[in-house]
C-alpha cells in the first residue's frame, strides 16, 4: 500500500492534475493499493482567503474553514474524474468522511482516522483520492489543519492504514545538505532520520508540516520526499539513518530571527519568570536564551524571537523593565541563526570546536550559542549567514573528515 501526497504546486492546473492521474495509475498498475492525497491547486487557498477577508477583516474561524476546505474538494474531485476518465476505478473522499479533529479552526489537530470504508474501497480495486488539509470535529463542523496540513492528512492516513510508504510530492526533489541556492555544492540526502527531520523543520526547513513528522514517528511510517515533476528518487525519512559517517546531515540558516537584550537585570530569583511570562501569555515563542555572568549583582539577558513579532516582544519587555529594575531594552532584527544538524554528532567529539574554529577563521563572530544532542546553533550578524553556511558545509560535508 502506497499513500501519495501531491502539493499545490504539483497540482497547479488541470493539465498537472492529469499528470498526477497518470502517475497514480502507473503506481496502481504495479500492483499497489494507492491512496492519493491532494492539496488545493496552486494559489487557490490564498484566493479563498482573500474572498473571506473581503467579507470581514477578521473572518469567523468556523466559516472560513468551510470556505477554505472547498479548494481541496475541487482538486480531489478533479483527480478522481481524471483517473476514471483514463479507464480506472477511483473514488474521492473528503475530510469529514475520514478525519476526526479537535475544534481549533484554522489549525485543527487530528484526533483519529476512520478507515473502515476506505479500506473496503481499496480492496475493491479502487484508487482512493482524499482531499487533504481538512477534517471534521466531534460536532460535525468542518475544520482545516493549517498551512501544509495535507502532509499531515497523508501521513496520518499512512499510519492508520499501516502503509508501506508515504510519498510526498512537491516541487523539490528531496532534502539537501544545505540550501542549493546558498551553497551550490550541496548534495541530496538519500536518507534522514525522523529526529533529524524534526530538527530541520523546527529550524526553518520547509519540507513537511511538523504534525506530519510526529505521525510518522509514532506510526513508524517511511516517508519519501520527492519531486512531482521528475521520476527520480528523493530523500527517505526513516527511523534510523544508516550512513552515520556523515556527521552533519544539514547546514541551515534562519534569517527570520530577532534578538532582544535586557541590560542590568538584578540577579535575583524569580525575575526570569517575570520577563518571559508575559511573552508566553502573548503567544510569542522564545528560542535561544543567554544570561551573562553576574557582575555586581546585575546581569544581562538576551533572547531570540521570530522577527515578525519582535516589536510586540520589545514592547512587552519594556513594560516589565521598570517592574524588575532593569536598565534598558534593546531590539536587534539584523541577526540570523545558523545551525548544523546530524545524528552522527552524538558519537563524535569535537564537533562544536570544529564549528567555532571554521567560523573564526573566516572572521565570523558568534553572538549566542545553543546546543542539543544533534544540533548546534549560533547567532550572528545576518550579513554573514550565507557565508557561514558555505564555510560549515565545506568543513563538515564536503571534506567528510572525522572530527
Amino acid at each position: 500500500m502506497i499513500v501519495q501526497k501531491y502539493g499545490g504546486t504539483v497540482a497547479g492546473s488541470p493539465k498537472r492534475i492529469k499528470d498526477i492521474a497518470e502517475r497514480v495509475i502507473a503506481t496502481h498498475e504495479m500492483g499497489h493499493q494507492v491512496v492519493a492525497v491532494i492539496s488545493a491547486m496552486e494559489g487557490e487557498t490564498d484566493r479563498l482567503l482573500g474572498l473571506a477577508r473581503s467579507m470581514a477583516g477578521v473572518p469567523d474561524g468556523r466559516e472560513q474553514d468551510v470556505l477554505l476546505s472547498t479548494g481541496e474538494q475541487v482538486s480531489a474531485a478533479m483527480l478522481a474524474i481524471a483517473v476514471r476518465g483514463m479507464g480506472h476505478k477511483a473514488r474521492s473522499w473528503l475530510g469529514h468522511q475520514l478525519i476526526r479533529t479537535d475544534n481549533a479552526f484554522g489549525r485543527a489537530r487530528i484526533k483519529r482516522v476512520e478507515t473502515e470504508n476506505l479500506e473496503r474501497s481499496l480492496k475493491e480495486g479502487e484508487i482512493a483520492v482524499v482531499a487533504g488539509f481538512q477534517g471534521v470535529d466531534e460536532e460535525g463542523n468542518i475544520t482545516t489543519l493549517g498551512r501544509g496540513g495535507s502532509d499531515t492528512t497523508a501521513v496520518a492516513l499512512a499510519a492508520a492504514l499501516k502503509a508501506d510508504e508515504c510519498e510526498i510530492y512537491t516541487q523539490v526533489d528531496g532534502i539537501y545538505t544545505a540550501d542549493p541556492k546558498i551553497c551550490p555544492t550541496a548534495n541530496k540526502l538519500r536518507y534522514l532520520s525522523y529526529e533529524e527531520m524534526m530538527e530541520m523543520i523546527s529550524l526553518g526547513v520547509r519540507a513537511l508540516h511538523i504534525d506530519a513528522i510526529n505521525f510518522a514517528m509514532t506510526g513508524n511510517v517511511q516517508l519519501h520526499l520527492r519531486s512531482g515533476f521528475t521520476p527520480w528518487e528523493g530523500t527517505r525519512v526513516v527511523k534510523e539513518r544508516r550512513d552515520l559517517e556523515l556527521i552533519v546531515a544539514r547546514v541551515t540558516s534562519d534569517k527570520e530571527q530577532a534578538k532582544i537584550t535586557i541590560s542590568r537585570v538584578p540577579d535575583k530569583p524569580g525575575l526570569a519568570a517575570k520577563i518571559f511570562g508575559p511573552l508566553a501569555e502573548a503567544g510569542i515563542v522564545v528560542d535561544m536564551i543567554v544570561q551573562n555572568v553576574s557582575e555586581g549583582d546585575y546581569t544581562d539577558v538576551s533572547f531570540t524571537v521570530p522577527r515578525d513579532v519582535y516589536k510586540r516582544a520589545e514592547a512587552l519587555v519594556e513594560e516589565v523593565k521598570s517592574l524588575i529594575g532593569a536598565a534598558g531594552v534593546k531590539a536587534d532584527p539584523e541577526i540570523a541563526k545558523v545551525s548544523i544538524i546530524g545524528r552522527g554528532m552524538r558519537t563524535h567529539a569535537g564537533v562544536a570546536a570544529k564549528m567555532f574554529q571554521a567560523l573564526a577563521e573566516e572572521g565570523i563572530n558568534i553572538e549566542m550559542i545553543s546546543t542539543s544532542e544533534i544540533t548546534i546553533s549560533v547567532v550572528m550578524r545576518e550579513k554573514h549567514a550565507n557565508k557561514a553556511v558555505r564555510v560549515l558545509h565545506h568543513a563538515f560535508v564536503e571534506k567528510r573528515e572525522t572530527v
